[in-house]
């Protein structure tokens, strides 16, 4: 099956749901065993159902199967969170004494995460230019267990040769680990690129409405059980109804991206063309930075991107921000509404530094119409330029 069909029929039943065309909502704690021999398998952890609901429902099942499959992996496993998503595989992953290595680029709390629980635990990080490719082999030492890439950077979109970081780190016995968010499990294939656990945050384009925060981790076989265990021990585990919702969303997740996706590239065109704008940064734009590796290892592309404007003052600023209409100031991104927020990356890098000296401004691209989107961002700059 296409990935469209399989985003419509993975991970539902209907004919062991009385026909119900989506999966039910289970709510449970407490799982009842009929028969002792029952009881001991799942003791054993050989019983065919889940046997807490903090293990997991029919309900969360279901989401985890069809991401699986999506996202070619062995196995999914759901998280309360992005956050818990990252942690929970790190954790499993790293002991006292490892070394990981960290894209430069990453997301920031998993930076604050690196900083300060894995240094407090005995793992050292270090951070390394994203668009290092296949140099990352001289940063890879005998201790070296993980090299994490998200690839574009959520904030500043560098994107990464992950197949020739793969290649560096396989070679030395390191694991890679990515942050396939931005892209969805419709547009990177992960596990055909080298990588050997791949995340995501379900809040974003998975769920798509921006009322439900959720993790997902993909793994092979080989690398299953250990996360699973450590997932088990932290219980992070997602809300029943959550997953309800994000499953749902599923559906029409092809739909929305296919739409969202257009009205970016018609949006990050007309601004590149703007003058108070230096550069666009979004990949899937002909002519970007990165684009050429996302050409060759995407299949597609999210409606998030950066762009770098000539220097306003905070009024000035403030003027545009302040009056937008559409483009709202908020946190996360994937959902149907547009988005756009200043972002300061000059404090979060260390092995490249951010010498821009204009604003940076992250915009979401929505299901609005293109020309009302266009039209609030020439109304905004106006007030700018005005102030």
């Amino acid at each position: 099956m296409k990935p469209d069909t399989k985003l419509i029929t993975l991970g539902r039943d209907p004919e062991a749901n009385f026909g119900a065309v989506n999966p039910p909502l289970y709510r449970t704690s407490t799982v009842i065993f009929p028969t002792l021999d029952d009881y001991d398998a799942a003791k054993k952890g050989t019983y065919k159902y889940s046997t807490y609901g903090r293990y997991g429902t029919p309900t969360t099942q279901g989401l985890e199967d069809a991401l699986a499959e999506l996202e070619g992996a062995d196995h999914t496993m759901l998280t309360s969170s992005g956050v818990s998503a990252f942690t929970t595989v790190l954790l499993a992953l790293l002991s006292a004494g490892d070394h990981l290595l960290m894209a430069d680029s990453v997301y920031d709390p998993t930076r604050r995460f690196c900083d300060h629980e894995l240094k407090r635990l005995g793992v050292e990080t270090t951070y390394y230019d994203p668009t290092i490719g296949a140099g990352i082999k001289a940063l890879i030492r005998d201790n070296t267990k993980v090299v994490f890439v998200e690839s574009p950077g959520s904030l500043t979109f560098e994107m990464q040769d992950i197949p020739a970081i793969a290649r560096e780190a396989h070679a030395r016995g390191a694991l890679v680990v990515s942050d396939s968010t931005w892209a969805t499990p419709l547009f990177f294939r992960p596990f055909e690129k080298g990588v050997d656990v791949s995340i995501h945050s379900a809040t974003k384009y998975i769920n798509g409405h921006s009322d439900v925060v959720m993790g997902v981790i993909s793994t092979t076989k080989t690398h299953y059980t250990r996360i699973l265990n450590t997932h088990k021990n932290l219980g992070a585990c997602p809300n029943a109804g959550d997953a309800y919702l994000a499953q749902r969303g599923l559906r029409t997740m092809g739909a929305r991206l296919r739409i969202q996706q257009e009205s970016a590239l018609k949006v990050a065109a007309w601004l590149r063309d703007r003058p108070e704008v230096v550069e666009v940064r979004y990949p899937a734009l002909p002519g970007a930075p990165g684009y050429d590796l996302w050409k060759r290892d995407f299949t597609g592309a999210s409606a998030l991107f950066t762009i770098l404007t000539k220097p306003y003052t905070r009024p000035q600023l403030a003027a545009m921000l302040d009056g937008m209409k559409l483009l709202k100031m908020g946190y996360s991104w994937g959902g149907y509404e547009s988005l756009m927020i200043p972002i300061d990356p000059t404090a979060i890098r260390t092995a490249t530094p951010w010498t821009h000296k204009g604003a940076t401004l992250r915009l979401h691209i929505g299901l609005e119409d293109v020309g009302d989107l266009i039209s609030d961002l020439e109304e905004g700059f106006s007030r700018a330029n005005s102030k």
